[in-house]
């Protein structure tokens, strides 16, 4: 696993997954102009920021294992990000092929790992904030707390598998924050899609198990 740094120590961390959760996934993109932010991404950071707890991010790029890309690109991309909603604290990338089998990869927990002692937190004191059943699992994996905000390619039984779900990246930040900062966390409910409407968010942190679909918020 490779990974690019700038190291801090905080009482806590927020790691997001990088495609489908801060930018609009394309795929084996190498390319910084077409980098476009996820709605609310920015301000999402930014109230990361504000909170005074690290951020990071924990990326899988198989494309770079399987020869499409090069890491070069891929910081390249990284890059990109950066200057569009701040410069982050730490970039976590997996550049392995699905078939070599790392520890790095999500689902596996390496680069939440990782992340948490670049950032001199315990994984414990961390959350994940992805898109799909992987960023959940590796967080889990890795002993951190995680929050999944899905979009159109995020699988039914992964939001049923989620510890908490969010309608989108600022309300999932919302709970990151409160969870963090010792601040508690309320019911946050906003416009949802279709399959994740009525499920709300849990009040009891992100210790507990998100209703499932039709529950009580």
């Amino acid at each position: 696993m490779t990974s690019s740094s700038r190291t801090s120590s905080r009482a806590g961390a927020v790691l997001f997954d990088r495609d489908g959760t801060l930018v609009v996934d394309v795929v084996r993109n190498g390319d910084p102009a077409r980098v476009v932010l996820m709605p609310g991404a920015r301000e999402a950071v930014a109230a990361v920021r504000r909170a005074g707890l690290a951020i990071g991010a924990v990326t899988n790029q198989s494309a770079v294992g399987e020869g499409a890309l090069t890491r070069e690109r891929v910081d390249a991309v990284n890059r990109r990000v950066d200057e569009l909603v701040g410069r982050l604290d730490f970039w976590a990338v997996c550049p392995h092929a699905a078939s070599e089998g790392c520890g790095c990869r999500k689902p596996a927990p390496g680069l939440v790992l990782t992340a948490a002692d670049a950032l001199g937190v315990e994984p414990g004191d961390c959350v994940v904030i992805g898109d799909i059943g992987s960023d959940v699992v590796a967080a889990r994996a890795a002993g951190a707390r995680s929050v999944l905000v899905p979009t159109a390619v995020t699988l039914q039984e992964e939001i049923d598998d989620a510890d908490v779900v969010a309608a989108d990246i600022r309300r999932a930040v919302d709970l990151a924050v409160a969870h963090l900062t010792g601040r508690g966390v309320r019911p946050v409910v906003g416009p949802a899609s279709a399959d994740t409407a009525g499920r709300g968010l849990v009040p009891d942190g992100l210790a507990s198990t998100a209703p499932p679909a039709g529950g009580a918020a």
